[in-house]
Formats: C-alpha cells, sequence, structure tokens
C-alpha cells in the first residue's frame, strides 16, 4: 500500500526514514525552517550529510556521488566523486548524447529489400536481397509488411538466390563476452538485427518428454526457425550449454530444470539469417518461394522494391532509456560511430570514439572510458563528477531529461511514496555489484539539479564464476542496500538545496 503525502506534511517530516538512525552530533546541513500548523516560529529541520548517509547504508565497495545546480554549475555535493566507476546502464544516457548529436531526433533506420535482376511478369531474373539498415525495432511484423508490398507489387517468383547483408554495421557475436551464453541482454550485433536478436524457446510436457520449439513471435505471426536449435538432456545442470555448430545455434537445456512448461527469450548468434529465415516463411505464405538465405558481403545497389523505416530516433531512445534495451544502445552507437565517418571495427573501438567524443564535447577527464555504449561491459569507467557536468552541460541543448525516465521516491520498505515533491528523471544501471543512478531531480521549490550516484565492488564482482554471474549470492542485499542509499540521497538534495 502506497501512502500519499501533502507538501505541507512532507516538509514537516521531512526526510523520514533516511534521518532515524542519524548521529545527531554528525555534521548536517539544515532544511529551510518550517513553521509548526497555526504558529508563525519555525521548527529547525537537522539531517545527515551526505557522508553519513553512505556510512549508514554499509554498501561494501566504492561509493561515488555528486550533485550540481544545473542553472550555476555549482557543485552542491561530492564523494568520491573523481573516481572513476561503472556506469552499467547508465551508459544509455551518453549513447543517448552521442546518438542524438550524429544522427538528429528524427532520423529513421530502414531495411530495404532489392533485386539483382529484372522482374518481368511477376519474375524476378536473378537474387532477392534482404538488407539491414541498422533497425534496432525491426520486428517480424516489420518484415511481414516487406512481404506484403512484394506481394502486391505483383512479385510471384525469384529465380536466384535469396541473399541478407547486414554489414551496414560491423558485427558483434555478442555484446559482453563475460556474460553467460544464455542470457538474452547480450545478443549478437549486426546492421540487420530482428526482436533485438532474441528468439522464443518454448516447452510444454508430452508424455514423459517435452515438445519444443523455436520461433520468431509477434502480434500477427510465429514463425519457426531453424538456425536456432534446442534439445532436452537428462541432467540437471548446467540449464543450458551453446555452440556454433554448422552455421546454426545449437542449445541444449536441462530436463530437470524445465518442470511442466514455460518460455523464455535467447539470444541470437547469427542475427542475419536468423531474419532471413523468418522472411522466407513470411514470402511463402504470399506463394513466394525463396531459397535458404545467404549472407553476401556485398551491399545491394540500386532502387529498393521495399521498404520499411523505424520510428523517430527519439522516440528509439526513449523507448532505450526507459527498457534498458543492450541491442539499441549498442546500434545506435555504432551508427552514430559511422555518421561521423569514424571506422570502428566493432563496439569497443566505437565506444572508444565515443569517449573521446564525450570528453572533447563537455571537456571531461581521461579516465572516461567505455568497452561499449550500453554499459553491459563491466570495465567502462566514468567518475559521478564527469557525468553530472556532462549532464549539467546536456540540460538546455536537448531533450535529454524529455527523454529519461521517472524514478519515484519510495519508503524504507520500498513502497512508492505517492505525490513526493521531490521529482527525479533519471538513467538507473545494474550489473553484478555495481548500482547506478544518473539524471535530473527538480527539489521541492523547483530548483533544478545533475546528479549522479554509482556504487561498485569491483573486487567482489570479478571474483565470480561464470556460474554465478546470473544470480550471485548476497547480490540482491548488497543492491537493495545500494538502491537504499539512492533514494536517501535524492531525498535530502530535494529538500536541503531547496532555495539555497
Amino acid at each position: 500500500m502506497t501512502k500519499a503525502i501533502s507538501r505541507r506534511m512532507f516538509l514537516g517530516t521531512a526526510l523520514g526514514f533516511a534521518a532515524v538512525h542519524a548521529n545527531a552530533a554528525s555534521p548536517s546541513r539544515s532544511l529551510r525552517p518550517v513553521a509548526r500548523p497555526g504558529s508563525t516560529k519555525p521548527i529547525p529541520k537537522v539531517f545527515p550529510t551526505a557522508d553519513e548517509l553512505v556510512r549508514q547504508a554499509k554498501v561494501s565497495g566504492q561509493v561515488g556521488y555528486a550533485v550540481m545546480d544545473v542553472s550555476t554549475g555549482e557543485m552542491r555535493e561530492a564523494g568520491e566523486a573523481d573516481t572513476g566507476l561503472p556506469p552499467a546502464s547508465v551508459a544509455k544516457a551518453l549513447t543517448t548524447l552521442y546518438a542524438l548529436d550524429a544522427l538528429g531526433e528524427g532520423h529513421r533506420f530502414a531495411t530495404t529489400v532489392h533485386a539483382s535482376g529484372p522482374v518481368t511478369d511477376g519474375v524476378l531474373d536473378g537474387d532477392l536481397i534482404l538488407a539491414g539498415g541498422g533497425d534496432p525495432t525491426l520486428g517480424t511484423d516489420e518484415l511481414a509488411q516487406l512481404a506484403k508490398t512484394l506481394k502486391e507489387a505483383g512479385l510471384r517468383e525469384v529465380t536466384g538466390a535469396f541473399l541478407v547483408w547486414g554489414g551496414a554495421l560491423p558485427f558483434a557475436e555478442r555484446i559482453d563476452v563475460e556474460q553467460p551464453d544464455h542470457v538474452a541482454y547480450s545478443p549478437a550485433v549486426s546492421g540487420l538485427n530482428l526482436n533485438f536478436n532474441r528468439v522464443h524457446f518454448q516447452w510444454t510436457r508430452s508424455g514423459t518428454g517435452y515438445d519444443v520449439s523455436m520461433d520468431a513471435p509477434s502480434g500477427s505471426y510465429t514463425p519457426a526457425v531453424s538456425v536456432a536449435q534446442m534439445t532436452v538432456e537428462d541432467r540437471s545442470l548446467p540449464v543450458y550449454t551453446y555452440a556454433d555448430e554448422g552455421g546454426r545455434d545449437v542449445w541444449t537445456v536441462a530436463r530437470g530444470a524445465l518442470g511442466k512448461g514455460g518460455a523464455r527469450w535467447l539470444p541470437v548468434r547469427k542475427p542475419e539469417i536468423y531474419a532471413g529465415e523468418v522472411f522466407q516463411t513470411l514470402m511463402r505464405s504470399h506463394g513466394i518461394v525463396l531459397a535458404a538465405p545467404k549472407i553476401t558481403e556485398t551491399a545491394p545497389e540500386g532502387p529498393a522494391l521495399a521498404r520499411v523505416e523505424s520510428g523517430p530516433l527519439s522516440g528509439i531512445l526513449r523507448d532505450m532509456l526507459k527498457y534498458s534495451t543492450n541491442l539499441t544502445a549498442e546500434v545506435v552507437g555504432l551508427a552514430a560511430t559511422k555518421a561521423r565517418g569514424i571506422e570502428a571495427d566493432g563496439l569497443e573501438a566505437s565506444a572508444q570514439a565515443m569517449s573521446g567524443w564525450l570528453r572533447e564535447t563537455y571537456g571531461l577527464s581521461e579516465g572516461v572510458s567505455l568497452v561499449d555504449h550500453s554499459g553491459l561491459g563491466g570495465q567502462s569507467r566514468i567518475s559521478a563528477g564527469d557525468m553530472v557536468r556532462t549532464l549539467q552541460a546536456a540540460h538546455d541543448t536537448g531533450p535529454l531529461r524529455s527523454l529519461m525516465t521517472p524514478i519515484p521516491m519510495r519508503n524504507e520498505k520500498r513502497q512508492i511514496i505517492a505525490d513526493h515533491p521531490v521529482e527525479v528523471e533519471a538513467k538507473t544501471g545494474t550489473l553484478n555489484f555495481v548500482s547506478a543512478l544518473a539524471g535530473y531531480t527538480t527539489a521541492i521549490d523547483g530548483a533544478e539539479m545533475a546528479f549522479a550516484i554509482f556504487t561498485a565492488n569491483t573486487e567482489r564482482r570479478d571474483a565470480l564464476s561464470m556460474d554465478q554471474r546470473e544470480r550471485p549470492e548476497g547480490g540482491r542485499t548488497w543492491l537493495t542496500r545500494s538502491r537504499n542509499l539512492q533514494q536517501r540521497l535524492l531525498q535530502r538534495w530535494g529538500q536541503a538545496y531547496a532555495n539555497s
């Protein structure tokens, strides 16, 4: 249950749970005095300093934080603000700035179909090429629209090969090699991506065994794919195994982990063939038979027979920040690097180009070093101080704050406090023993601030084995402490720096 709280009540109770265990003798900052109801005599309110809140939180590892007045650039509070720490998915806010600057808010990604020869009386005398333009939001429904367009244009037959091209962007087999094989948030990256490069694995008990399927579902279609294959094996652990065999993603799953039935997304490592198989099935539904898809390294030439476009970049970035889609971040980051005329052979090279742009554009320190655009790689580093300097500089020059997600204020039980007068729009970031939050906050009197809070126990993170990385022991408790600290700092700043 949540409890609504008025501005008057909030000013009277102020930081609540954050002050309960404060040391009365510790250094602190007084809020603006508040008058008792029916009285003109103010009641002074005194609260723990940010450093005291950090000590109370008992978050092992390092804590870096900074908060800055947006209008003046004055640093209000800072602790370990020059220490480079992993930003996790907060890096997506930086990628947003990078992509907007290079591509523009209205940029749209196109996926096209081309022919290598003439089409006469509905017969293509040549190859059909499905070409990716880097659209991170391409789904099965969009491929269905392409197939429908070709049918309506009169195409009936293709005499040549069916080719797929993803060379608009560099290929990466996975975003982060340190992630377990089966996690869907670390798929391959290409210029041709479908369904965020995830395949849907579903299983149902059938007698003493299981019926399994691997498909690419959308709102209207559920085409099966064969480039990703699954076998159920009699074992308890490991839950999944993966192998690249014969150009296919070959998976096995432990029978002991399946239960009665269920489904989950798995990463795709062959994105061009995956998209090609789905398109082949959709074309067949219109009576147009294509050969099995083959990858081509040659970009298609000439006008497109059919074309679908993504929504504008601003909407793509808003969804990326809200849902923290790693594939989107990597694709728009690579596209931004390409648009700047920089040749990057992979994610890290492109991310280093982005790091250089951030240092040059916002005057950041040499310690800013990103290994990807999504923050999934734990070796990325940026300090809280550099983060807030970037946010402050970007506040009046673009739409970043409007693209960020509102972060509700919560009480000590993690319940949302309705109508809380402190407003926050920010990006969260979470890795094993890494938690980050950065964005903008509006104090109780309307004053705007940029902030960054980074917590990381990199020693504990680095000690994890691959099997421990999906659900590490102690990880949930550590994360809860970090998130509680974020809330306490935000509630302090929203009050302590009002009218100051």
